[in-house]
């Protein structure tokens, strides 16, 4: 029965990495498969079995798809605007050394497109940024890589744990802090470690040490604070805000000036152009999304309540352990994230054709991502109405017994590596993580803290995904490095998810 369970996860792994299907062809197949197992072997009805399929469309369409078709349009309408241009100039302005650009466009940077946008963009963007920059491509490419790990679970908005939380039952705030604190030696690290790559040795940190610490606490520390009070959907936002100012900040207080580092020609002088006014226009869109989603949560009672009220709750699976899925019409990331983007493209000088054309061009661009994202959803769903999820959580308890915490995060990395999703990975795993957590014998607040670790883990999965090393190939133009590029994240890989394994086995027994 265990390998029945896993049938659907078994035929993802193959199709994907052995036969390199696509994902939309994998995961449509995948889900029939889940489908064929729940009616033969699980006893579930063919009736039950497509409202368990509806009840993961509902939660794909709903607000996770909303969400991601509009943060990539958001980007998509900027770029169409130019103003992203601006934003180029603007970064490639702060300093001539290549560490520093570095820092600011693949961590700072890279952070807050993962949190804007995410699949995808906060590595191909930085990565070309870098390259046209003069950086080496493959330098560019491997700095990118580490970056985009660690905020990965805060992508788009936050729906990676948007989805957890929706899937496991557990409050997405707490999931965000569990996740940050899980994380935060690695968030401190990476900084320290681009550097290093930066400069081809630890050599390279001479006269980064300040830049470095700050630009990792000052990622970690507003990241926390947002995530503990107001959810996952701004945290890695405000984290790479804080980021960029404090690279900016050491960048004029503390410069450095080594010549082995040293960007030649006018790069530093891109955002001398730039004025004040222009900068605040390119940038709206991304300020326009902050402001509204901060207005609109929980911390604003007298916006969020009335707001949240706007809403309807439908029964979709009508069987044991089923309950109404509940759509929020107003207050929902996808729709405030849609009002910013035409307001703020507006005042770019985008007219609504135009800005339609560009919603056109993102959703057929995104037409295999939303197949695919549909019919993960639907495959998990079945997978769990049906019992499947929690066969394979009893069978991995029975295995690894009260030692499961220490390998519950790289549970997720293979969901990240296998779809080159969080969310994803959280859809398939999530409710994999509170089932075990409750095997063990967990408290309450352990199962949130092992279920967080399956976003932890995503992140350090995000690295190795064939799908993460080919948008970085593709974003520097530089053909047959897959290998290479895989062998260097593997490098980073193994240590980030050997950490993370004793952060969740050793705070699991605090939390708990």
């Amino acid at each position: 029965m265990f390998f029945i369970a896993l049938s659907p996860i078994l035929w993802l792994v193959i199709a994907l990495s052995v036969l390199h299907m696509g994902a939309h062809k994998a995961c449509s197949i995948a889900l029939l498969i889940a489908a064929a197992a729940a009616m033969s072997m699980f006893g579930l009805d063919a009736k039950l079995t497509a409202e368990a399929a509806l009840d993961g469309v509902a939660l794909a369409c709903w607000p996770i798809l909303l969400v991601i078709i509009a943060a990539i349009f958001t980007y998509n309408l900027t770029l169409h605007t130019k103003g992203m241009e601006t934003i180029k100039q603007m970064l490639a302005s702060v300093s001539a050394d290549r560490r520093v650009l570095i820092l600011l466009v693949g961590w700072g940077f890279g952070g807050f497109l993962e949190g804007m946008a995410g699949f995808g963009t906060a590595i191909a963007i930085p990565a070309g940024m870098l390259a046209g920059f003069g950086i080496p491509p493959i330098m560019a490419a491997s700095v990118c890589l580490i970056a985009n790990s660690v905020p990965t679970a805060y992508g788009s908005i936050g729906i990676p744990l948007v989805t957890l939380g929706s899937v496991t039952g557990i409050d997405a705030m707490t999931l965000a802090k569990f996740t940050s604190l899980q994380l935060s030696p690695l968030t401190m690290l990476c900084p320290f470690l681009m550097t290093m790559v930066a400069g081809g040795s630890p050599k390279a940190l001479k006269g980064m040490g300040i830049m470095c610490l700050a630009a990792g606490a000052c990622f970690l520390l507003p990241e926390f604070v947002v995530a503990s009070f107001m959810g996952p959907e701004l945290a890695v936002v405000a984290g790479s805000i804080g980021a960029m100012a404090a690279i900016v900040a050491c960048a004029k207080l503390f410069p450095v000036h080594d010549e082995e580092y040293a960007m030649h020609g006018d790069k530093e002088e891109g955002g001398s152009g730039v004025t004040a006014g222009k900068g605040l226009v390119a940038w709206l869109p991304f300020i326009l999304i902050f402001v509204f989603l901060l207005l609109t949560s929980k911390l604003i009672p007298a916006i969020h309540d009335p707001l949240s009220a706007i809403k309807s709750s439908v029964l979709i699976y009508s069987g044991e352990g089923g309950h109404p899925y509940t759509f929020t019409w107003v207050n929902t990331p996808g729709v405030l994230i849609f009002l910013a983007a035409f307001i703020g493209g507006s005042v770019q000088g985008a007219g609504l054709g135009e800005m339609l054309g560009v919603l056109k061009r993102t959703i057929v661009g995104l037409r295999f991502t939303i197949v695919t994202i549909i019919t993960v959803i639907a495959t998990a769903q079945v997978m769990n109405h049906s019992g499947m999820t929690l066969k394979m959580a009893e069978t991995a308890v029975a295995v690894t017994g009260t030692m499961y915490p220490s390998i519950s995060a790289f549970i997720g990395s293979i969901g990240t590596f296998i779809t080159g999703s969080a969310t994803s990975s959280c859809v398939l795993f999530g409710q994999l993580q509170t089932s075990s957590a409750e095997a063990i014998g967990a408290s309450e607040a352990a199962r949130a803290w092992i279920a967080a670790s399956n976003a932890a883990g995503a992140c350090a999965g995000k690295m190795i995904s064939p799908q993460s090393i080919a948008i970085a190939v593709a974003s520097i133009g530089v053909a047959g490095i897959d290998g290479k590029l895989l062998a260097f994240a593997v490098k980073v890989y193994v240590p980030f998810i050997i950490v993370l394994g004793c952060m969740v086995y050793f705070g699991q027994m605090i939390v708990g």
